[in-house]
């Protein structure tokens, strides 16, 4: 047989056009006559089949008019689904797992938001008044279907099936699957969480995420919020969609980043100060968590913070609990710290300093393991410091305004008249609306539930970017984590990436409730 270019105008002499033309009209080619003895193929059967996770049938039909309705159109096809009567709780499931399945979760971020979301926009959901209450499950839905699409350029990545053989036993599988996650492997990892999922009951389960989502500073913070945000809304959506969710997130805490070489194998600076600070958990005192407040040491932690290494915070941590200050004393400190380096630098990294310290305190509350949560302290007070260090690289910093410092500013109006001042500042002049944040709160001219629910009510007609709702949904929960003394400064830091009267209206609510009919 002669060769035949890629042009089809190669030695047999045949163009592209002259081929293409003998073909529709039926003309027979010696060059072809050897396909007269293969099986026809249907248009069909050139189709590439993606081997992908399936799931349950009351779920499955939800998931795929997410995945594959148009963007333009998704949200009135989800809007007549809830006429018809699918419920909050389905909608909120179907979106999870047509995230899991269809984004790839590496680098834990980026387009991964539109699975990082999901519970923010839940929380969200939940402190909205009962009309509002879809909005922000919308809005994720839009942010998917932008999420899936950079999935698909990026190469269409899709969680595969279990496989089906060679799972440990079950009473093998916790202990397999800690140590194929301590040795980075992958394929380890997903046989072994795939057994333990489904043999295991949650408790157990959980207290494997939460050291290793803590262990390594890569993807700044997102796979604790990873790790938290998936257990979240499990707790909603049901444990019987862990699999494939868990699957997900241990592949996601396996992100080596840039680190090219196993971190097993290998000292990089993202791995050691968890390694140090899991040698150093036997330094603290047997009965740390029955310490006492003390306002005054949450201040030297914040203090250690804006200059000390990952190694001496967390050794300030240890001495201030060998002290007897109280574990919350020490949160109270890393809230702190965490809204000064975002009004010290508003943007991208800032802002995650909040989320990661939200992710973590969750870990901290809900683990049952106590190494756990003296790890997950020591190692929220070094991502803290490695935060610092990262914005310095980005950029400048503005090194004078201190939190515990900030002095506040009268408001001239009162009543609800000065939540709009506030709001009016917001994005012109940050600064002094945080000023008079803290001055309406201390004399109670404003009700912090009422300038939150202004807060949530601008992020639905105004947030843009996933961001948005993961950072207010995190901002707004730890105003009531923190203790008392130091809320209302936390609060005032917080409207550094909170939307302002002034931002421009992302028109989605506007689609949205006409979706809806309301």
């Amino acid at each position: 047989m002669r060769h035949v270019g890629n042009n089809l105008g190669g030695p047999s002499g045949w163009t592209r056009r002259a081929f293409l033309g003998a073909a529709a009209a039926g003309v027979s080619c010696v060059e072809l006559d050897f396909l007269r003895h293969l099986p026809a193929v249907s248009a069909e059967q050139t189709q590439i089949t993606r081997v992908m996770v399936e799931y349950p049938a009351e779920i499955e039909p939800l998931v795929r008019l997410i995945e594959e309705t148009p963007r333009e159109r998704l949200l009135e096809a989800v809007a007549e689904r809830i006429r018809s009567g699918t419920s909050y709780q389905q909608l909120l499931a179907a979106l999870m797992l047509a995230g899991v399945r269809g984004i790839q979760p590496r680098p834990v971020g980026f387009k991964f938001h539109a699975v990082l979301v999901v519970n923010s926009a839940h929380l969200a959901a939940m402190a909205a008044g009962d009309r509002d209450r879809w909005l922000p499950l919308f809005w994720a839905l839009d942010y998917f279907k932008t999420a899936q699409e950079r999935n698909r350029v990026e190469g269409d990545w899709r969680l595969p099936p279990p496989v089906k053989n060679g799972l440990p036993a079950p009473q093998q599988a916790r202990e397999q699957f800690l140590r194929a996650m301590e040795a980075w492997d992958e394929e380890g990892a997903d046989r072994a969480i795939t057994a333990l999922v489904r043999h295991a009951g949650q408790a157990e389960v959980s207290e494997c995420f939460w050291r290793l989502a803590v262990r390594d500073f890569r993807d700044i913070g997102h796979k604790i919020i990873y790790a938290a945000n998936a257990w979240r809304t499990l707790q909603v959506i049901g444990w019987r969609y862990a699999e494939p969710v868990l699957r997900s997130l241990a592949y996601a805490l396996l992100d080596r980043g840039r680190d090219g070489g196993n971190p097993a194998a290998n000292d990089f600076p993202a791995d050691r100060p968890g390694r140090a600070n899991w040698k150093r958990l036997q330094e603290i005192r047997g009965d740390w968590y029955a310490g006492r407040p003390d306002p005054k040491a949450s201040v030297e932690l914040l203090q250690a913070l804006r200059t000390a290494s990952p190694e001496e915070v967390s050794a300030h941590v240890v001495r201030m609990l060998n002290a007897g200050v109280s574990p919350q004393s020490v949160y109270d400190g890393l809230f702190l710290c965490a809204g000064e380096w975002l009004a010290r630098q508003p943007g991208i990294v800032g802002l995650h300093c909040v989320t990661m310290t939200n992710a973590m305190h969750f870990a901290f509350q809900h683990s049952g393991v106590d190494e756990h949560r003296r790890y997950i302290l020591l190692q929220n007070a070094a991502f803290l410091a490695m935060f610092r260090d990262t914005m310095r690289q980005r950029g400048q910093l503005n090194e004078k305004l201190c939190l515990d410092q900030l002095e506040p500013v009268a408001l001239d109006k009162s009543g609800p008249a000065a939540v709009e001042e506030i709001f009016d500042l917001v994005g012109k002049d940050t600064l002094l609306a945080a000023r008079k944040t803290l001055a309406a709160l201390k004399h109670k001219a404003v009700d912090p539930m009422a300038l939150m629910a202004t807060a949530r009510r601008l992020i639905f007609a105004k947030g843009f970017d996933s961001h948005d709702y993961k950072f207010s949904s995190a901002a707004l929960e730890d105003f009531f984590h923190a203790s008392p003394a130091w809320r209302h400064q936390f609060l005032a830091a917080s409207l550094f990436n909170l939307k302002g009267n002034s931002h421009r209206d992302n028109q989605l609510i506007q689609r949205a409730r006409a979706a809806l009919g309301s």
